[in-house]
């Protein structure tokens, strides 16, 4: 460990369950490296990931945003491709941007598309599929409304989504936030994803929850304040 992450470290007390206010002014402490650091939440989630009705995932607009400009690819054609780009869409596209990612190009952030372009895009499942680009009609990305679905995600729209192992990890905003703008954020999520629990969950619900900086320690959430 570095001498920042030890020195961090000793403001920390690993046994103690903080109040998420105390959380986030401790976060902003910790995070000491030379660049904007990403504040992130990871939820050990009491849910089994392996049934279908047991699946946690959605989307949210955080108030105060990630910090993070987005680049949006819009696979559409004729007057939607056109309300794409009055949209702020970054590349608009049909068969053209499917040979470009083909050759290797991902030059984007998130993949947005209409309905009737899904048949054109489905050629692209088994590249976007594995690194979470693949548009989904559940996180918002599959849609006709193109000038909503590009506005949420500018002003940061992101996607939780339990993991194989029960965990969600989301980004809460920058180090450079402020903690008010930081408690926004992280109600506002963890209230959609309180809101989404499984009708078969049983039991603890969110069983435990960690807040850190990219290069920070971990600080963990008393999650029955939220």
């Amino acid at each position: 460990m570095g001498k920042k992450y030890t020195d961090s470290a000793k403001l920390i007390d690993s046994q103690k369950l903080y109040d998420p206010e105390e959380a986030v002014a401790l976060v902003k402490q910790t995070a000491k490296a030379k660049f904007d650091e990403t504040i992130e939440i990871s939820l050990r989630m009491g849910v089994d990931p392996r049934h279908a009705d047991q699946q946690i995932r959605g989307t949210v607009v955080l108030p105060n945003g990630t910090g993070k400009k987005l680049t949006v690819l819009v696979f559409a054609k004729g007057p939607k491709a056109d309300e794409a780009q009055a949209a702020g869409a970054d590349f608009v596209g049909a068969e053209d941007m499917v040979a470009k990612i083909q050759g290797g190009w991902f030059g984007f952030d998130v993949c947005v598309a209409t309905p009737d372009m899904m048949g054109v895009v489905g050629r692209l499942g088994r590249v976007l599929g594995p690194k979470g680009l693949m548009p989904n009609p559940k996180t918002g990305t599959v849609t006709m409304d193109l000038t909503r679905a590009i506005a949420d995600i500018k002003a940061g729209k992101v996607e939780y989504r339990v993991d194989k192992t029960a965990i969600i990890h989301c980004p809460l905003g920058k180090a450079s936030f402020t903690e008010t703008a930081l408690n926004e954020n992280l109600r506002t999520l963890m209230e959609a994803i309180i809101k989404a629990k499984p009708a078969t969950a049983k039991g603890t619900y969110i069983r435990s929850a960690v807040i850190s900086s990219t290069m920070g320690p971990g600080i963990k959430l008393n999650a029955l304040k939220f």
